[in-house]
C-alpha cells in the first residue's frame, strides 16, 4: 500500500512538472474561463434577469463549475497524448502500481483546477463578486467544485483511453460537455427555459452542483441540491473509475 501511494505521488509530481514546463498551456487554460466571465458579465449581464442584484454574484459560481468541468477534459487528452507517445507502455513496463498512472493524472488535474478556481475567484472579486456569507461556506463550495471536477476527470480518462489521438479525445470530450454546460443553471435560471430544456436542466448534475455552490456563496438555503449533487458525483465515480481502470488494463 505504501508503494502505491509513493507511485501515485511520483506520477502526480511528474505531471505537475510537465504542466509547469509548458507555460503556454497554463496561460491559455486560464484565459478561456476569464474571457467567458468577462463576456457574460459585461455583454449579456445587463439583459439576463436572475433575481440577484449583481449578476457577477450569480454568474461566478456557475463559471467556476464550468471551468473545472472543461478542465477535467484535459485528463483524457493528457492520457491519450502519453499513450500516443509510448509513455503508457513505458509506465506499464516499470515495477509500479497500475493505479498510479490514472490516479496521478486525475490528482494533477484536480490541483490544476484548484489553481484555476483560485484565479477565477480573484478576477471575480475585481468584477464585484463578494464573499459576504462566510469564508467557510465558500471553502465548502470550492471543495464541492473540486470533487465535481475530479469525478468528471475519470469520465475523461475513460474517453481518452478509448480513442487514438489527442484531437479525437478533445472532440469526443467536448461534444457531450457543451450540452450539459449550456443546458444548466450556469448562466440563466432554469425557469426561463422552454419546458423540454427546463426538464433536462433541472435534473442536470451541473445544475445541482451550481445551485449548491450558488446557495453557499449567496447565503441561500442549500436544500436537497447538495444531496443530488453528491449522488451524481459518487455515482459517476462508481461507474467511471472501474471503467477507466479496466480500459487501462486492456491496453495491449
Amino acid at each position: 500500500m505504501n508503494y502505491t501511494f509513493s507511485d501515485i505521488q511520483v506520477m502526480t509530481k511528474r505531471n505537475l512538472v510537465k504542466f509547469v514546463r509548458v507555460p503556454q498551456l497554463i496561460v491559455f487554460s486560464t484565459i478561456q474561463p476569464v474571457m467567458m466571465l468577462l463576456l457574460f458579465t459585461y455583454v449579456f449581464g445587463g439583459a439576463i434577469k436572475t433575481g440577484v442584484d449583481n449578476y457577477i454574484n450569480y454568474l461566478l459560481p456557475g463559471i467556476l463549475v464550468q471551468t473545472v468541468l472543461f478542465g477535467a477534459m484535459m485528463t483524457g487528452i493528457g492520457l491519450v497524448d502519453d499513450l500516443s507517445r509510448g509513455m503508457i507502455d513505458r509506465f506499464r513496463s516499470l515495477p509500479m502500481a497500475r493505479s498510479a498512472v490514472l490516479a496521478g493524472r486525475t490528482i494533477t488535474d484536480l490541483i490544476r483546477n484548484l489553481f484555476t478556481v483560485g484565479l477565477m475567484t480573484v478576477v471575480g472579486l475585481f468584477l464585484g463578486f463578494r464573499i459576504d456569507h462566510g469564508f467557510f461556506n465558500f471553502l465548502a463550495a470550492v471543495a464541492l467544485i473540486a470533487l465535481f471536477g475530479f469525478a468528471f476527470s475519470w469520465v475523461s480518462a475513460a474517453i481518452g483511453l478509448a480513442v487514438k489521438t489527442p484531437e479525437t479525445a478533445q472532440v469526443a470530450g467536448f461534444i457531450w460537455v457543451f450540452p450539459l454546460a449550456f443546458g444548466s443553471s450556469i448562466f440563466v435560471p432554469v425557469e426561463s427555459m422552454s419546458s423540454v430544456i427546463r426538464a433536462f436542466a433541472e435534473h442536470n448534475p451541473i445544475t445541482y452542483t451550481v445551485n449548491t455552490v450558488r446557495a453557499l456563496t449567496l447565503g441561500l438555503p442549500v436544500g436537497n441540491d447538495v444531496w443530488f449533487s453528491l449522488a451524481w458525483i459518487f455515482g459517476i465515480m462508481i461507474v467511471f473509475v472501474p471503467l477507466a481502470i479496466n480500459r487501462y488494463r486492456a491496453i495491449s
